[in-house]
């Protein structure tokens, strides 16, 4: 596997929803975030997808197969799943469990702000993959430049599944998007963007990178 995993150390970060116009502050124990999102080739060599040499981010992909894939990548490396699988399409996180798992979205957005308060980590242009720059097309991970702690594609290139249900009351079963994509404006590539989808969709934009508690 050529997944690098980065340790993010304890903190604090207040997330925005500005639909509700609501804040609130989130403390974080100590992760590990991949670096880059899962790409083509990490999700074949586990999954039995069609095989690939390709340093694109795997795309089509709905949020219960980001799941799955966290749980085989778990096995393959002799850890405990981090997910039980439960009536239905039901899933439960196991809070014990130091397996590989989709990030919160309190993870996902600290490890992208990276100690930064601004929208953005750098200059949008050097660190995503966005509408004006991308020729309208994905691209390979990790072409452009990191934040200061080592992740990169945070912003732009694929949109990427957390955990986190996004509106229980309002949208059910929809989990988070965080990121921005290849085909979108500039004001989608932030750090504090949502978009929503439901677990059963697969889309061309959207990926998942993988997270671990340490």
């Amino acid at each position: 596997m050529r997944l690098q995993m980065i340790t993010v150390g304890a903190g604090e970060v207040v997330l925005n929803d500005p639909r509700t116009a609501m804040s609130w502050p989130v403390k974080l124990a100590p992760y590990a975030l991949s670096s880059c999102p899962v790409t083509r080739s990490d999700y074949a060599e586990l999954t039995g997808a069609d095989p690939t040499d390709s340093n694109l981010p795997v795309v089509d992909v709905t949020w219960l197969d980001a799941v799955r894939y966290c749980n085989t990548l778990s096995l393959a490396e002799g850890l405990r799943p981090a997910y039980r699988f439960l009536e239905g399409d039901e899933i439960e996180l196991l809070d014990s469990s130091t397996g590989y798992r989709l990030p919160t979205e309190a993870e996902w957005e600290y490890a992208c702000r990276a100690g930064t308060s601004g929208p953005r980590y750098g200059a949008l242009d050097d660190i995503a993959w966005h509408r004006a720059n991308s020729g309208e097309r994905i691209r390979e991970v990790g072409t452009r430049e990191p934040n200061s702690w080592g992740f990169h594609d945070l912003l732009g290139n694929v949109w990427e599944w957390c955990w986190d249900l996004y509106d229980p009351e309002v949208y059910d079963t929809y989990r988070v998007l965080r990121g921005g994509g290849w085909f979108d404006e500039h004001w989608s590539c932030r750090a504090s963007v949502r978009r929503r989808s439901h677990p059963t969709y697969a889309v061309d934009d959207v990926g998942f990178r993988v997270a671990r508690s340490v």
